[in-house]
């Protein structure tokens, strides 16, 4: 009888014990989850709305001498768009901040074991795909009870152009000058295990744009609300565009890391399928996710510190 209770005991111990775990881990959880929202909130910045020519406006701008920056077509017609206020974050989705979320919703966390985990570092942008980047801002959206979305392009270019200003660059100056505002090869060799130029910056690194924001389009591509369509600044309505109603790609603003100057233009337009899924092989052929990052606005004219 004695043998019995005292592995009752044990049993009842042990139990309590984890219990009280559990429980210490959702309260540990609700508190990042806290954390993370008011981080948020902080990083968010208010882009006044206006009118701004989108598109490839080395044309107009008299520093380009009348030639495209861009060499792709699908950005050279411009178009005048009126935006309304807006808020976005002033910094791309770290690693660390999508692992609060993933943790929050019970799903494991990302590439920890596919070719982009030697790209993983709690303060570098988070590689995902574009559901797993729309899923974040939804949450966010949910958490918060604020219209959190991923950019629209229009919203993405005005913003990385401080307001839709001739900036070729998202920097504080518009130029790019690695080492004084922009990554160097040895900043992203040292910023993840890869030891790899390939790799993304730590976040907010170097100064923002002058609106406040940083590395926009510089430090990896960037994921937008819009569906891809070559020819959609020939329709493209004139207030808060949203992109074609349906597509086979999404849009991804900016460039590929350690690529050519002009990879990183404000006014470029990449795309991919939004499962990264490739062409042939749409199982077994991905891109890596890791250089494709993201960063969310809310549509709204307030935001509660």
């Amino acid at each position: 009888m004695l043998r019995s209770s005292t592995v009752f005991i044990s049993l009842l111990a042990l139990g309590m014990t984890a219990c009280n775990g559990s429980q210490a881990d959702s309260e540990e959880n609700s508190q990042a989850v806290k954390d993370l929202i008011q981080k948020t909130k902080d990083n968010m910045i208010l882009v006044k709305g206006g009118s701004f020519q989108m598109g490839d406006f080395g044309p107009v701008d008299p520093k380009a001498n009348g030639l495209p920056y861009s060499f792709y077509d699908d950005n050279k017609v411009l178009h005048k768009v009126n935006l309304d206020d807006f808020f976005i974050s002033s910094r791309q989705v770290s690693y660390s901040d999508y692992d609060v979320f993933t943790k929050a919703v019970g799903k494991t966390k990302i590439n920890t074991e596919s070719p982009s985990s030697k790209y993983r570092a709690p303060n570098v942008p988070a590689g995902v795909n574009w559901h797993q980047a729309n899923d974040y801002c939804h949450w966010l959206a949910q958490e918060t009870d604020k219209p959190f979305a991923l950019p629209t392009e229009a919203q993405w270019e005005y913003a990385a152009r401080d307001r839709g200003k001739f900036m070729p660059f998202s920097t504080n100056d518009g130029t790019l000058k690695p080492g004084v505002n922009h990554s160097t090869r040895e900043d992203r060799k040292q910023a993840t295990p890869a030891n790899d130029s390939l790799s993304p910056s730590t976040i907010a690194s170097y100064p923002p744009n002058p609106l406040g924001i940083y590395q926009m389009g510089l430090n990896g591509f960037e994921w937008v609300h819009d569906w891809y369509s070559p020819d959609y600044y020939k329709n493209s309505p004139e207030n808060n565009p949203t992109g074609p109603k349906n597509g086979e790609e999404k849009i991804r603003r900016g460039g590929e890391l350690a690529g050519e100057d002009r990879d990183l233009l404000t006014v470029n337009r990449r795309h991919a399928k939004p499962d990264l899924s490739l062409e042939n092989n749409p199982v077994l052929s991905n891109e890596p996710s890791y250089p494709n990052t993201f960063r969310c606005v809310v549509k709204s004219d307030t935001i509660k510190k």
